[in-house]
Formats: structure tokens, C-alpha cells, sequence
């Protein structure tokens, strides 16, 4: 009798990470928009578009569009400073873009828009997601406040495994004078014994 294992199509999983905030100036910084779909087993298409508020303004500005191939640039003061970073398929879950070269100017708010269309065996359904980023340009990179502790909490380790290496290292060194002492005098009193 043969057995057969039925296995069925994996897809890897899907979460929802919020984007970075803070990106240096000169650098190059990644802009996340994640937006999962709820059923994997339904098939979809998608196209993402970025808007960009500086900071000061009323409106915001059309900057990039994705539609699976075509990536495009839509405003002047991002030409050929965005690169796609999303997924690679037209059903797309992850609608991230490269920031190359950032400068003072991209400080503002941020806003991308997934456009989904589910094709469900009724009818299409569709679906707009929509998340917002405060991006803020900074000459130096900040360091995070759980870097922060965490450099302290490493160095107070550090010196209390040192004290307690000292301690150990004093009471080995009284037990083994002790045991010495012992030894002489057993040796002393053997001695006048004889």
C-alpha cells in the first residue's frame, strides 16, 4: 500500500512593520509601507502611489506611482533619488521606496496609498490602504534610547562580574591561606610531638 502526503502551496508570511522615522542627511533612507491582505488564497492586483507633504505646506505632492513593471518618478525634486523597494509582483503586499541622497527638504509627511483589487469568484472587490510617515532629516544619526540603555546596562555588568571575580577571587585566596596555616600547625604539632 503506498502512501501519498498531500502538501499544499506555502507563501511566506506577511507583517505589518512600521516605517523608520528619522533618516541622515546624505544617506540613503527606506520608506515602509507594508499592507497585508487578509486571505493569501486570493488572487490581486495592486498599484502604489507616494504623496509627500514638506513641511509648512497645505497639500501634498504626487512624488511616485507603481504599477508591476513600471516604476515612476512624478516630481522633479526626487528625480532619480527613489528607487522601488516592494514586492516584485503584481499582487503587491509591500509598497516600499528608496530615499537615495536624502536631504532637509524631505523632512515632511509622507503618505502611501496601496490600491488593491481582489478578483473574488463573484465580483472584484476593492480596497484602498493608506499609511503616513513623518520623516524628519537630521545631520547625525540620534542614537535610540534602548542603544542607550543597553551600552549602560552592558558596562554596569562588566563591573559588577569584576567585583564579584574580586570577591571570589579574595575568599579562595583566605580559604587557601587558612588551609595553610592548618597544615603548618597540624605539621608543628606533629613536630613536638616526636
Amino acid at each position: 500500500m503506498t502512501k501519498r502526503a498531500l502538501v499544499s502551496q506555502c507563501h511566506a508570511g506577511c507583517s505589518e512593520v512600521e516605517s523608520l522615522t528619522e533618516a541622515v542627511a546624505g544617506e540613503g533612507f527606506l520608506l515602509g509601507c507594508i499592507s497585508c491582505k487578509k486571505r493569501e488564497e486570493v488572487s490581486g492586483r495592486a498599484t502604489v502611489d507616494w504623496h509627500f507633504k514638506a513641511e509648512g505646506e497645505e497639500e501634498f505632492r504626487h512624488i511616485f506611482h507603481y504599477d508591476h513593471p513600471v516604476a515612476d518618478i512624478l516630481h522633479e525634486d526626487f528625480s532619480d533619488r527613489l528607487e522601488w523597494q516592494g514586492t516584485q509582483h503584481r499582487d503587491i503586499q509591500i509598497g516600499s521606496i528608496y530615499i537615495h541622497n536624502v536631504i532637509f527638504n524631505d523632512t515632511g509627511m509622507y503618505r502611501c496609498s496601496i490600491h488593491r483589487t481582489l478578483f473574488l469568484p463573484q465580483y472584484d472587490e476593492h480596497v484602498t490602504v493608506e499609511k503616513e510617515v513623518e520623516l524628519s532629516v537630521v545631520a547625525v544619526a540620534n542614537r535610540e534610547l534602548t542603544a542607550v540603555i543597553s551600552e549602560i546596562l552592558m558596562y554596569v555588568l562588566i563591573v559588577v562580574l569584576q567585583l564579584w571575580l574580586i570577591v571570589v577571587l579574595v575568599y579562595c585566596y583566605k580559604k587557601i591561606s587558612e588551609e595553610h596555616e592548618a597544615r603548618e600547625a597540624r605539621k608543628a604539632v606533629k613536630a613536638q610531638a616526636e
